[in-house]
């Protein structure tokens, strides 16, 4: 195993190859006994969770199993995983896998005690202020992403459907952070390669719409601008050559900086992307891809100048033109598809997408300030 670096900005992050061999250690340091692993039914399929589940034992850590996570999770997973951690009598959640599993198991941890955040879930809607209810009282949490995308390892949100809005909403709070996320390159060895094209288009749409989103957080815009030159350098060869670890190693990079860079803020393509996840199925990364050029080119007239140094990190003339047509192209390489028509979305939908489009907080933080009319625009453009 190459040697394990260990990071804190703020979360406590183990990065190498083979990492996952510490999360034992990691849970010991917890002072815990009983640990609950959050996961899905692909990820036990693939096989990636039994060496972490091993690596708990060995440690003395007992092992329960909560793997009912959708891929666009639910309100009912939540409540069937608290269910499983406190039948289980655990006192630390391990989550593994993309960025379903990872907030889910942040959102059992908000419900895990019983007594404590018992408000309904949707009272905890960051969009509507519910992070003033969440407290430090919840359990440790470990988190190990298989996929390089979401950076849901070092961010302090959650998202989930709710059954009272039928919306991905986001539970925000610094106290869902993580307590320490892990970072090995070789659990994302099994992501097949459509999978890998479209969590780092995600991992890529954090890093750039964070640069760009409204306020003033220069630590953010220099993080921004750093994974967006590893997704340039790597995503192509992450696809290419999955077994290259470098590349998925900065793959894993990139998807971390991205999460950290959006307490900034995102913008308008997320809120694009998740009434895309809602109402048709398609996965969130590749929502994204599909709608991020068009993104570009309308926030162009009022962020030129940052478009420019984005693109520069794709090595093309410094304009929001050119960095859109090199998402474009990017996108092609990556064998991902070029029009929401192509993923199967009709004409018909963009109407409730666009309904669902101006619900969503994101596009509050778009420095091009956004109507339904515009996102109703961005969707055809995106077709």
């Amino acid at each position: 195993m190459a040697k394990v670096a260990i990071w804190s900005f703020p979360t406590r992050v183990l990065f190498g190859d083979g990492a996952a061999a510490e999360t034992g250690n990691e849970a010991k340091r917890l002072g815990v006994t009983k640990a609950l692993l959050v996961t899905d039914k692909g990820v036990v399929a693939t096989g990636l969770l039994a060496p972490v589940a091993e690596a708990l034992r060995k440690a003395g850590i007992s092992v329960a199993t909560f793997d009912g996570v959708d891929s666009n999770p639910v309100e009912k997973n939540v409540e069937d995983g608290v269910r499983a951690y406190r039948e289980s009598g655990a006192e630390l959640i391990v989550a593994v896998g993309g960025g379903s599993p990872l907030d889910v198991g942040k959102i059992i941890r908000l419900r895990a005690r019983p007594g404590v955040h018992e408000r309904p879930l949707v009272e905890y809607d960051d969009a509507t202020g519910g992070d003033a209810y969440i407290t430090p009282n919840v359990p440790p949490m470990l988190a190990l992403p298989t996929t390089a995308g979401t950076g849901s390892e070092v961010g302090r949100s959650g998202v989930v459907t709710l059954d009272a809005n039928h919306r991905k909403t986001v539970i925000f709070s610094p106290h869902l952070m993580p307590t320490a996320a892990i970072l090995d390159p070789e659990l994302t060895l099994t992501m097949p390669a459509r999978t890998t094209a479209a969590t780092g288009f995600d991992a890529l749409t954090h890093c750039l719409e964070a640069f760009v989103a409204l306020g003033d957080h220069p630590m953010a815009d220099a993080i921004a601008l750093g994974g967006l030159g590893l997704v340039a350098a790597n995503l192509a060869r992450a696809v290419a050559s999955p077994t290259d670890l470098g590349a998925r190693g900065a793959m894993m990079k990139a998807a971390m900086m991205g999460a950290v860079a959006f307490q900034k803020g995102l913008g308008a393509c997320h809120s694009l992307a998740h009434p895309l996840s809602n109402l048709c199925a398609l996965h969130h990364g590749l929502a994204n891809a599909l709608c991020l050029p068009a993104v570009v080119d309308f926030n162009g007239e009022t962020v030129e100048a940052r478009l420019g140094e984005a693109a520069r990190a794709f090595g093309v003339k410094p304009s929001s033109r050119a960095l859109s047509a090199r998402l474009r192209e990017l996108r092609a390489e990556l064998g991902l598809p070029d029009s929401l028509r192509a993923a199967g979305v009709r004409p018909e939908q963009i109407d409730p997408l666009a309904d669902g489009a101006i619900e969503d907080a994101c596009h509050r933080l778009n420095p091009r300030p956004c109507t339904r009319a515009d996102l109703f625009a961005l969707y055809q453009a995106s077709m």
